[in-house]
């Protein structure tokens, strides 16, 4: 017996907020497409290398959308070169700028992250709603409290839900009668019940994808502590189609941190799930230090599995039989080995880490097998 995030439990089942379906580039958001973790690069997008590389890192954590900010026309230059590269989706990143929108569309964007209020006359909105469609591109309204208009913060007299939910809506008027409904919304912002309120209100009011995020969340700890507890109320509520959580950190730290949230929620699976015990005086192994070197050792993994760390007997060998792999702390510096749930062998403390590691990937290879074995009939 394996642990399954997504097996079907009632106390498990997370009901998901029905919603229609875009393309951002390859990848289908909203509707039955799985939740896509996206960030945002923060390198110099004129600097295409720089920007290329740091997509690359993303890419290889798992993202699977990439955006980058189109702030000047040199940025919009290297944009080609920057889609032709990346494995991933890219988000042009645009504000006021219309021509930047339609530069970044030409180049292959695959979606416009826009708020065509802002950006100037009808004629100027028809213009990149125009270039969206010519070149198959998507958008993303994006409405931030800390970048309302100034009428609705006249009106509401400061920041609010139903001031982000009515520029929302105002916004995707907009795209409507212009006859363009291949967008997403987010309402973002950086106070946790704000952001939760206003993505409530905006996923009863239309039913079009949400990607949520609380914006400006704070650090690496902070950001992530943050963005857990506002994302996670509303993945828990099934709204949501696409994350991100916004770090002050490497971008990389966001795809990762995105994907906990959602493997500990069992809506998304990739690579290996670590089940391991804080440690007390009764651990029998350094749990702590075997988890940091472990977990280091197996992300390079992609496919979903789950190892239990346990470091005595007393939840041990529970945790071991609803996991894949599972080590249970044991006396006399010998310890319980578990496969599939099931007691499988003795480990003396050396080679720890090396004969876990050696353990998961024979079972990923065993998993791909016999995947590739089921693809080929």
């Amino acid at each position: 017996m394996t642990a399954d995030p997504a097996a079907h439990r009632p106390w498990r089942q997370i009901l998901r907020r029905p919603s229609r379906q875009i393309r951002v580039g390859s990848v289908l958001v909203g509707g039955d497409a799985p939740i896509t973790v996206q960030t945002m690069t923060n390198t110099v997008t004129a600097d295409a290398k720089a920007t290329i590389e740091q997509i690359r890192r993303a890419e290889e954590a798992g993202a699977d959308i990439v955006r980058v900010s189109c702030p000047d026309e040199e940025s919009t230059a290297a944009l080609k070169e920057i889609v032709a590269a990346a494995r991933v989706p890219i988000v042009a990143d645009i504000h006021f700028h219309y021509r930047r929108a339609i530069e970044a569309a030409e180049a292959g964007a695959a979606c416009l992250r826009i708020n065509p209020g802002n950006i100037g006359s009808h004629e100027r909105v028809r213009e990149v709603v125009q270039a969206a469609k010519d070149h198959g591109c998507s958008m993303r309204i994006g409405v931030n409290a800390g970048s309302l208009e100034r009428e609705l913060l006249e009106r509401y007299g400061e920041p609010c839900p139903d001031a982000l939910v009515e520029s929302a809506l105002t916004h995707a008027k907009i795209l409507e009668d212009h006859d363009f409904r291949e967008f997403k919304i987010s309402v973002k912002a950086s106070e946790v019940f704000m952001a939760v309120a206003a993505y409530q209100g905006l996923a009863e009011a239309c039913d079009y994808p949400l990607h949520i995020g609380i914006t400006e969340a704070g650090g690496l700890r902070a950001g992530t502590v943050k963005s857990s507890i506002g994302l996670g109320m509303l993945l828990w509520s099934g709204i949501g189609d696409t994350i991100r959580v916004s770090l002050s950190a490497d971008p990389v730290e966001e795809v990762k941190v995105g994907y906990e949230m959602l493997k500990s929620l069992g809506m998304r699976r990739r690579g290996v799930t670590v089940i391991s015990c804080p440690s007390c005086a009764r651990q029998q192994f350094d749990v702590i230090k075997t988890v940091e070197v472990l977990e280091e050792r197996l992300a390079h993994i992609t496919t979903p599995l789950t190892v239990s760390v346990i470091g005595c007997v007393v939840n041990g060998p529970g945790e071991a039989t609803m996991t894949d792999i599972g080590l249970t702390g044991g006396g006399k510096n010998t310890h319980q080995i578990y496969l599939g749930g099931v007691s499988a062998h003795r480990l003396k403390d050396q080679g720890i880490v090396d004969h876990l590691v050696e353990l998961v990937e024979a079972k990923v290879a065993e998993i791909e097998s016999a995947k590739a074995a089921t693809a080929a009939e």
